[in-house]
Parts: C-alpha cells; sequence; structure tokens
C-alpha cells in the first residue's frame, strides 16, 4: 500500500504551570515548556509532545528549531519514522516528531498504536507518585497527602545528605505506602553500600541514579539489597553496553528519541536479563500517553509528570484509586 506524503504542519513550544514546586536535588521548577509537534498528510493528523532534556542541554525553542530545520530537509520526500530514526540523534526533538508520527499512523490506518507497534492493549496502572525533596516534616505531610489520594507506590528525591531522615520521615507519613527513591546523581563520595543498607531497613525497593552519569565504574563489585536503577546513565540502546552493574534502567521517551527507540531499548532490556522502570519528564498527558503503552513491560511505572502540573489538557490521562488510566488523546484512530 502506498502511503500518502507527511509532512510537518507545526511546532509550537507551550508553557505550562506546575501545582506549587517541583523540587529535586538540581533545584526547584515551577513550569515546564514542551514542544507540540503536528503532522498531517492532508486529511488525517498526528501530535506528539516532548520536553527537553535540561541537564542535556536541551530548551524547548532549540527542539522546535531542530523539528523545522529536519523538515525543512526531508522536503519532497515527507516524513517517516523510520528515515527519522536513522536520520534525527536522540532526544526530545526526535521524540516529538517519531511520536506524532505514531499518532498519524493511528488515523490514517485506523487502528490503536499499542497495535501497530505489536504492544499490549493499554490497561490501567499503578504509578509512582513523586515527593519533591524538602525537610523530613514536609516530606511526611506530602507522603501521607499522596497516600490520601490513593497512591500506593510513593517515589521520593533524594539529595546526599540526610536522606535516611526524609525516607524516615516519609515511612511515618506513609507506613503501607512501596516506596522508591531517586538521587539524580547527588551520592558521588557517599558510601554506597551503607547509604542503599539504610534505605532497605526502611523498605525502599529501588534506587535511582545514585552516582553522576559517566561514572558507572564506581558500581562495579558493589553489592546492596536495593537495585540500582539508571536513569541519566541510560538514554537509549547506545549506553547499554555501559550499564553492566545496574540492574535496572529507567526508560523516558524523551532521552531516547522516542516511543520507536523506547521499544527497541525494551527490547533490549529483557534480553539482557534487565529489569525496567518507565519514567518521564514533567509534560501533559499528550507526552505521558505514548510512554504509558510501555508501562506493562516494567516492573515499575514513574508517569506521574501530568499529574504534577496545575492544569492538563483535555481527555487526558486520569487516576482514579491510584490507578493511571489512559486517555483518549493519543494514539488512537479518529
Amino acid at each position: 500500500m502506498i502511503r500518502p506524503l507527511v509532512r510537518l504542519e507545526s511546532v509550537a513550544v507551550e508553557r505550562w504551570l506546575v501545582a506549587g514546586a517541583f523540587t529535586i536535588s538540581r533545584g526547584a521548577k515551577t513550569h515546564v515548556d514542551v514542544v507540540l509537534c503536528t503532522v498531517t498528510d492532508g486529511r488525517f493528523v498526528g501530535r506528539g509532545e516532548a520536553t527537553p532534556i535540561y541537564y542535556h542541554g536541551e530548551d524547548a525553542e532549540g527542539c522546535a528549531a531542530a523539528i523545522r530545520a529536519y523538515a525543512d530537509e526531508a522536503g519532497a520526500g515527507g516524513l517517516s519514522r523510520e528515515r527519522v530514526n536513522a536520520q534525527m540523534p536522540r532526544g526530545a526533538a526526535r521524540n516529538a516528531l517519531d511520536c506524532a508520527l505514531w499518532d498519524w499512523e493511528a488515523r490514517y490506518t485506523g487502528a490503536p498504536v499499542w497495535q501497530i507497534a505489536g504492544l499490549a492493549k493499554p490497561a490501567p496502572l499503578p504509578t509512582a507518585f513523586t515527593i519533591s525533596i524538602s525537610e523530613p516534616a514536609q516530606m511526611e505531610t506530602d507522603a501521607r497527602a499522596a497516600v490520601a489520594r490513593g497512591f500506593t507506590l510513593l517515589k521520593c528525591k533524594l539529595g546526599g545528605e540526610g536522606d535516611a531522615a526524609r525516607i524516615a520521615a516519609v515511612r511515618a507519613g506513609a507506613p503501607d505506602a512501596r516506596l522508591i527513591v531517586d538521587a539524580n546523581e547527588s551520592w558521588n563520595g557517599h558510601d554506597l553500600e551503607a547509604e542503599a543498607s539504610a534505605l532497605a531497613a526502611l523498605g525502599v525497593e529501588l534506587i535511582e541514579q545514585p552516582i553522576r552519569h559517566g561514572e558507572e565504574a564506581q558500581l562495579a563489585g558493589i553489592a546492596t539489597p536495593v537495585p540500582f536503577c539508571a536513569d541519566e546513565s541510560c538514554q537509549d540502546r547506545a549506553d547499554m553496553p555501559r550499564l553492566a552493574d545496574f540492574p535496572v534502567i529507567n526508560i523516558k521517551l524523551d532521552k531516547a528519541g522516542g516511543l520507536t527507540e523506547g521499544i527497541g531499548l525494551a527490547d533490549m532490556a529483557h534480553q539482557q536479563g534487565k529489569r525496567l522502570m518507565i519514567g518521564c519528564m514533567l509534560s501533559t498527558s499528550l507526552g505521558i500517553a505514548p510512554a504509558f503503552l510501555l508501562g506493562s513491560r516494567a516492573e515499575w511505572v514513574d508517569l506521574d509528570g501530568a499529574l504534577l502540573l496545575a492544569k492538563d489538557r483535555e481527555a487526558g490521562l486520569a487516576v482514579r484509586d491510584g490507578l493511571l488510566h489512559p486517555g483518549t488523546l493519543w494514539g488512537l484512530p479518529g
């Protein structure tokens, strides 16, 4: 079947406010700028959203410019996922364009993306809810509020000093919740085994990115009671040879450069016996929806990016009884 030529219709930068502030070891954010990419064949339209990876030096305007430049180079040949993934570098710009093309294909073929991609039909998933780094008393209050909303898995942001006290406070506020933590590269110079053991005693089941990207050799020979998960250290399949000492990887489509690469990375991780976490940046449900399709392949799902905003797009993902339910704004025929 000869498919119609798909071209870029528009690229826009949008600013979405955070509900309060989102705080990690690197600082606080009160808003997020996302890139909204729209493609069309003149009849069917597809949309994709991406959040620039700021610690890679990306910004929304730069990602938008990269998409426009690539579309100009593609010219009369039009856009396709195959060429986009072969010709664009990984990152948020490619994610927005790749996901827009998946969305277009669903509308063009009349089949949902999950079916086209050979993934499981999406079903409600328990998602982690993020507890921003703060003083222990505030984190205890925030954990208690999250549990009251029905969340059973909490992800706590850490910063190095005083982390055990923070998690002890969270445990006091949420005695029955599952806990995972994200050090965001802040444990350099710390005794990794001792830090992990202290958190294991508090029931923590996963520790994200304790060391800086590029310093993965620090983990060689270390045995901890809680598995370490590669986040900043893991972008796409090209990074896998460096991650032998990470038993878990966190797949984020903005890092990987789209759902196409995300599927490939998940396949490779399973082949190597690694366990999976599916994560996200701050974004609206349009940015979360493609990652939601990979959720059934992961042991830990951390897709609360839209839940941390002051408002979301219409027809977005919804939370009921702590479960994230698929929305209808992306990846479905219509």
